[in-house]
């Protein structure tokens, strides 16, 4: 009967005891991501080099081929373990093989920096909003030195009726030493549809330009326009997009050299937009604007991208860009071909 009543009491204990640990446990989450940045939560009951076996918390089981996505397993925080006396005579428990690593020491290098990877934390982190981040450099020694880098971020959301877009670029570039462009310029948009023909738009611009010449003289300046238009959806498809309509724009100049100036004018303006999505994931954005202005030659703007995307989250583009006569009387003229490199999210 001692001996019956002493089984009780241990198993009693150790009941208590498995209770304790269940409630200390935090719950542990795995999380598998895809190429393309999505992002399932559960716990991996697999993997080898051809396929993952994943259990999910809201899709059950998922086999999902190994090239396609990788795992993130979710740090274990470790509990302390409640006092437990073993009964006399029992064997100790085995102590823990030195040779066992945690989750994160059997993470590969290509599972915590692949894009993939990068760009779900990326994408985690700004949420709905989507973007890429674009960069190009070049140097060159000939008969001169020259560098020349460039820089590019975007961000992108869009609701039912409702777009908005932010831009921030920096074109940085020199020869034998002597700064010849020095550009930072923002530039964002909020377009807004009514039905599928009629829609609005309003974008401000802001560009400063630290190593800018006219007529062989400095002209550094800072540049301000804003643009209030409306337009008309001529094709609204999900694979072609053509636009066009009529703005008004306002100009203002600061100007740092050779004098300190001032400048504010009003100048009407027509543009048109064409988005297409072609076969092998390319596509093509062009944007022209026309400024019509009395007394002077008329200003016009273009910019074409050609992107190409090597993966979900990697893309090329190739961008030309061409600006004349511009209305505001002293920002430069230019015109770029790039080639940029991009990490998408």
């Amino acid at each position: 009967m001692a001996m019956g009543r002493a089984a009780r009491g241990v198993l009693v204990l150790a009941a208590v005891a498995v209770g304790w640990a269940a409630q200390m446990t935090p719950n542990v989450r795995d999380t598998l991501v895809f190429k393309d940045g999505d992002r399932v939560q559960g716990s991996l009951v697999s993997a080898d080099a051809q396929q993952i076996v994943f259990r999910s918390d809201r899709f059950g089981e998922l086999r999902v081929a190994a090239k396609d996505a990788v795992v993130i397993r979710a740090e274990k925080v470790a509990a302390p373990a409640p006092p437990v006396l073993a009964p006399a005579g029992a064997a100790p428990a085995p102590k823990s093989v030195a040779g066992d690593d945690s989750d994160e020491e059997r993470m590969s290098l290509w599972d915590r920096f692949s894009p993939s990877v990068l760009t779900a934390k990326v994408r985690n982190y700004f949420g709905p909003w989507h973007g890429r981040l674009v960069f190009s450099t070049e140097a060159i020694s000939d008969v001169a030195d020259r560098n020349t880098s460039s820089t590019e971020a975007h961000l992108q959301r869009k609701w039912t009726t409702n777009e908005v877009q932010l831009n921030a670029r920096y074109d940085f570039s020199n020869t034998n030493q002597v700064t010849t462009t020095d550009l930072i310029k923002f530039w964002g948009q909020w377009r807004h549809d009514f039905n599928q023909q009629l829609f609005s738009q309003y974008r401000p611009t802001a560009e400063w330009n630290r190593a800018s010449q006219l007529r062989g003289v400095p002209n550094d300046y800072v540049l301000l326009q804003q643009e209030v238009g409306a337009g008309y959806n001529l094709v609204a498809r999900p694979t072609r997009k053509v636009r066009v309509g009529l703005s008004q724009n306002l100009f203002d100049t600061w100007n740092t050299a050779p004098v300190s100036s001032h400048v504010s004018h009003g100048v009407v303006s027509s543009f048109e937009e064409t988005e297409l999505n072609l076969p092998w994931r390319i596509t093509i954005a062009q944007r022209g604007v026309w400024y019509p202005v009395r007394g002077q030659s008329d200003g016009w703007e273009n910019r074409i991208d050609l992107n190409k995307k090597l993966t979900e989250t990697l893309s090329t583009s190739l961008r030309h860009e061409i600006r004349r006569n511009n209305p505001d009387g002293t920002a430069q003229d230019y015109t770029r071909l790039k080639l940029l490199f991009g990490l998408d999210f």
